[in-house]
């Protein structure tokens, strides 16, 4: 039996080609989702300009509530197995189609508070440089201490991303 290649942490600094391919993923997401598309948003750290993050593109594919099943469906078409909401209401992840660049696509109900939060973060984010430099240096020593265990990074930033959006509120 093949064995998955080991999963491991690391932390990349900015790259100027980041936008660039966020918006050719979300052009081809738009494409295939047509008039059910209310936007597309760049969340996550490397929708933040300047900061230092794991070199995945997160992209969040707003939606109207009525149209999620229509979106998973049209997704599909393109190769992106859902994954459900996996304990977010209103936020629907899926996996990144075989032979891909890893990259987090997520249908978001409009006015989700998922949604919001990932809005909310990142947007903080990039109006606040010292919170960018702390996250960057927590995001550092994190990966450094977790990096053959991505589950233990995420949680161990949990805190921060917690406290970061509440303070946003």
């Amino acid at each position: 039996m093949a064995h998955a290649p080991p999963r491991t942490v690391e932390i990349a600094a900015y790259d100027p080609d980041w936008p660039r391919r966020f918006r050719a993923l979300a052009d081809r997401a738009a494409a295939a989702l047509g008039d059910i598309v209310l936007s597309i948003e760049h969340v996550g750290s490397t929708a933040v300009p300047g900061l230092a993050a794991k070199p995945v593109i997160d992209l969040d594919v707003v939606v109207r509530p009525e149209d999620v099943e229509h979106a998973v469906r049209r997704l599909a078409t393109l190769g992106y197995g859902h994954r459900g909401e996996l304990g977010v209401p209103g936020r629907h992840a899926f996996r990144t189609p075989l032979g891909e660049a890893k990259h987090h696509l997520y249908v978001c109900v409009a006015g989700s508070e998922g949604l919001r939060d990932h809005l909310r973060f990142r947007d903080h984010l990039r109006t606040h440089p010292d919170a960018a430099r702390e996250y960057a240096a927590l995001k550092q020593r994190l990966a450094e201490r977790h990096r053959h265990d991505p589950d233990a990074y995420q949680e161990a930033k949990r805190a921060f991303i917690d406290a970061l959006t509440r303070a946003a509120s």
